[in-house]
């Protein structure tokens, strides 16, 4: 496993200035609600898959038995660091394995979009069915679809203190079906100085349709909620039939 996303290895460290103003205990709220409506099993094992630095977990472990899953070894480090008493595993969402199943599968932020095909899609859906109970339930955020990815649009985000500062302006194109954020990211500190990074993020398109039929065919009854945790992207919500391989 190699990340090939700076912002998951070399920058890492600068993860939770540049995305300081999301508002994870309000998102793990909704996650809370979701859980209480669609779940059918009776346990509170919770995976989340892409946990990246751990903030959902961190505001989730109070009601969930937790485990968390990345395949960046900074993110790792750095959730371990971030929340104690929960267990913090290295590994792919296509093919990581823990031998065992959770009423509660999560894969938030956009992180499936990372999977990129349709084909790698199919089995990222069927491992997650796979950790699931039956009657347990995933909770899915998703990435853009063809018609929301603004090509060619340009975004800027700065975040930090009087002390640290980091600026991202990106620029994104459509490849091959695929979004591509080409991104140049500053980081200036006090007393050490100012570096700029070139970072280059690509995302799978899945259209809603496409996705529901690889959950529904990895053995979950699924639907799309247009209720989001980010704006414009929607919530997929699968629950894992008895009789799913």
């Amino acid at each position: 496993m190699v990340d090939k996303v700076l912002q998951y290895g070399e920058l890492a460290k600068y993860y939770d200035v540049m995305y300081s103003w999301k508002d994870y205990r309000r998102e793990s709220g909704i996650v809370r609600q979701l859980v209480r409506r669609y779940k059918r099993s009776r346990g509170r094992a919770l995976l989340d898959v892409g946990c990246g630095t751990g903030k959902h977990l961190e505001a989730l472990a109070g009601n969930f038995d937790c485990v968390g899953v990345d395949s960046s070894r900074d993110m790792v480090r750095l959730a371990r660091q971030n929340v104690a008493g929960v267990e913090f595993v290295r590994g792919d969402m296509e093919t990581f394995d823990l031998g065992r199943e959770f009423d509660v599968v999560l894969c938030l932020f956009s992180a499936v979009g990372h999977v990129e095909t349709y084909p790698r899609l199919a089995r990222t859906l069927h491992n997650f069915a796979r950790h699931l109970r039956p009657g347990g339930v995933a909770i899915i955020e998703p990435w853009l679809t063809r018609s929301t990815f603004k090509d060619g649009h340009v975004h800027v985000l700065t975040q930090g203190t009087d002390d640290l500062k980091v600026v991202r302006v990106s620029y994104a194109t459509v490849e091959r079906g695929r979004s591509v954020l080409d991104m140049r990211i500053i980081v200036a500190e006090g007393g050490k100085g100012m570096k700029t990074y070139r970072d280059r993020m690509v995302m799978g398109l899945f259209e809603v349709d496409k996705f529901l039929d690889l959950m529904r065919k990895a053995g979950m009854e699924a639907r799309y909620l247009k209720r989001s945790l980010a704006p414009g992207r929607g919530l997929y919500v699968g629950v894992r039939r008895p009789e799913a391989p």
